[in-house]
């Protein structure tokens, strides 16, 4: 076997087609299309809702008023035509997501309505528990309800598109060398030599070399991918991987 067979083997490549926006299709959405469009929301909402979770624990509220908060809020988006002022919305699904959240928990605590928050119904399910396990990771100091929200935004992309990526390799059988090359794409981390994991694996230095680079190809299509759904055009994606960047550094 050649080496750029070997290679292949380790890590396939594949096309960086642009993938469909779900937040384009929420804002494209005519009356018509009000169901298209709130399925695509409702997804969004379920893949995004531990930043809003992060910024209402940062805000001062319980777990489970925290949560509450979110779930209710998930609520009012599904049920009172939210998709369509998102239509008149400019920006990306994160901008709208935290200014109608803080909206939304303004109004309602002026109001202090008599029925309990959320009506008693969950239209999107939250893991409390995992959400405040993950939130007592989150830094003690220095964020803001705002910046804790924009970090946690930033690593949930993060995640879901390592998900996809080891997901990837799970269905091609090939899971066991996901979990050897994994280390070589965090950053702070010094992975295993590239020779000891050659050596596990039965491949050369060289086709482990390649196939870490194309493991990090692979990876940046998939977080492409994942900006690309809450943004409204291909062109945003560059500007969000540069926010997404400078968040994480901050």
């Amino acid at each position: 076997m050649s080496e750029s067979e070997s290679s292949s083997d380790i890590m396939q490549g594949s096309s960086p087609a642009f993938p469909p926006t779900r937040w384009s299709v929420v804002g494209r959405a005519g009356d018509e299309h009000t169901r298209v469009a709130a399925e695509a929301l409702e997804t969004l909402c379920r893949a995004y809702w531990y930043p809003l979770y992060a910024f209402s624990r940062r805000s001062g509220h319980s777990p489970h008023d925290a949560q509450d908060w979110v779930q209710s809020y998930f609520e009012y988006l599904l049920e009172n035509r939210i998709v369509a002022k998102a239509r008149a919305e400019k920006g990306r699904f994160r901008s709208f997501l935290l200014a109608t959240f803080k909206h939304f928990i303004s109004a309602e605590q002026r109001r202090q309505a008599a029925q309990k928050r959320g009506g008693g119904r969950a239209l999107i399910s939250l893991d409390e528990q995992t959400g405040e396990d993950r939130y007592a990771t989150e830094p003690a100091h220095h964020h803001t309800p705002e910046s804790l929200f924009e970090l946690s935004w930033a690593q949930t992309v993060l995640a879901r598109a390592a998900t996809d990526l080891e997901t990837e390799f799970r269905l091609s059988g090939k899971h066991d060398v996901f979990l050897k090359l994994q280390p070589y794409l965090q950053s702070g981390r010094q992975p295993t030599s590239y020779a000891e994991t050659a050596a596990a694996l039965g491949k050369s230095e060289d086709a482990i070399k390649s196939g870490v680079q194309r493991l990090r190809q692979r990876f940046q299509q998939l977080l492409r991918a994942q900006i690309a759904e809450t943004v409204t055009s291909p062109d945003e994606v560059e500007a969000e991987l540069q926010h997404l960047r400078q968040v994480l550094t901050a």
